[in-house]
């Protein structure tokens, strides 16, 4: 039977990929769209970009012509880049470089003419650098998912159940691990309290990312569980906090924004102190918004600051939203704010909604509103919602 030929002016489709093909792309990509890899290169690009252009001197390369100034940014870039890697690994790169730009190169011998692939052998010493860079990465990694699964024990899994009254958080670190804090525990009641136990609401908001805030954070956590077992008012407790924290904050450059309060369930009032922290929103069932912005400076900078205390009243249907500067200031791709303005304009629209619900919304705005755009900051809110 002669085989079948394709119309004229038609071109035959290409052969389906390979069952093993598909596999192994799959595997590679763990399985996202071209559209979604695209979108991943460019920001890893955008942040490995931001690196090292730190390093770059800018404005003594904008006094030179064009020509030197290119040269300029060029070295200053090679010099941010292999300076991050041992002096072992730096020897072996130049190596590599040197290797590639030799190529091949031939000898005549008395026996006959010899050949060697200098470029293969720079390939080689670079997949070895590569290999070594990635066996630190894959170590610093697991290092890092340890930190997490710790951070995680020092925060509560699952919010308290109080009577009167919806309590939901959600904390989403900028990487493996944050320097926000949030926490909802009971503490001993006051000796004139007639045996009223207080439930502490506090979110904090340590200065710097990562590793160093995360440590900064689990001294903070540590700390205020030791100081409130005592029977002391807020004020006491906040004083206490405070002058704890400026020893440990390197002289003031580590301090720590937070806001603490203490909500009496029996007569559903609210006492804090707002320690230099982004004012909680006091949403009213009727639609009035309040911001509770009583208290003082930041914790760890001056070991003397006085704090005054606030309160406020929670009525049936009264929302508190609770949150780190992380949430009004993601940006989107096209570098704006998600701001104060958007997220009043949520609140307006989800007030008899329980508290996870309302912050299952607000998250899902941030995500709609950020895009692909990264995470600059860590994201944590709390919601205390009075039932109707």
């Amino acid at each position: 039977m002669a085989a079948s030929q394709s119309p004229p002016g038609t071109t035959t489709p290409p052969p389906p990929p390979k069952a093993g093909a598909r596999r192994f792309w799959h595997r590679v990509t763990d399985g996202l769209e071209m559209s979604e890899l695209w979108a991943q290169f460019t920001q890893e690009a955008r942040t490995g970009y931001s690196l090292y252009s730190r390093e770059v001197d800018w404005d003594a390369a904008k006094q030179q012509k064009p020509v030197h100034r290119a040269w300029a940014v060029v070295r200053d870039f090679f010099w941010a880049m292999i300076m991050k890697l041992t002096p072992a690994r730096r020897v072996l790169l130049l190596i590599a470089l040197a290797a590639l730009l030799l190529g091949d190169w031939r000898f005549t011998l008395e026996d006959g003419t010899a050949e060697i692939n200098f470029r293969a052998i720079g390939i080689l010493i670079l997949l070895v650098l590569l290999a070594l860079e990635l066996a630190d990465r894959v170590t610093m990694k697991r290092d890092l998912e340890i930190a997490r699964d710790i951070q995680r024990w020092l925060v509560p899994a699952e919010p308290p159940q109080v009577e009167g009254v919806e309590i939901a958080f959600a904390s989403r670190p900028a990487n493996t691990v944050a320097g926000d804090y949030y926490d909802a525990f009971y503490r001993p009641p006051l000796p004139d309290a007639h045996g009223r136990e207080r439930l502490m609401l506090v979110v904090a908001d340590v200065a710097g990312k990562s590793v160093p805030a995360a440590l900064l954070m689990a001294t903070l956590q540590s700390s205020l569980h030791a100081l409130a077992v005592a029977p002391t008012s807020l004020l006491e407790l906040v004083h206490a906090l405070n002058r704890y924290t400026c020893a440990r904050s390197l002289g003031g450059l580590r301090f720590t924004t937070a806001f603490l309060a203490e909500f009496d369930p029996a007569t559903q009032t609210l006492i804090y102190v707002c320690a230099g922290h982004n004012p909680p929103i006091l949403r009213r069932v009727s639609g009035q918004v309040e911001h509770l912005e009583t208290g003082g400076l930041p914790l760890g900078i001056d070991p003397q600051a006085v704090y005054e205390q606030g309160s406020a009243a929670m009525g049936k249907g009264d929302l508190l939203l609770v949150y780190t500067d992380g949430l009004i200031e993601a940006v989107n791709e096209k570098g704006s704010e998600y701001g104060l303005e958007a997220l009043n304009e949520l609140l307006n629209i989800v007030p008899g909604e329980s508290a996870a619900e309302t912050l299952r919304h607000l998250m899902e705005d941030v995500d709609r509103f950020v895009g692909r755009a990264p995470q600059h900051d860590d994201i944590t809110c709390l919601v205390l919602r009075s039932k109707l």
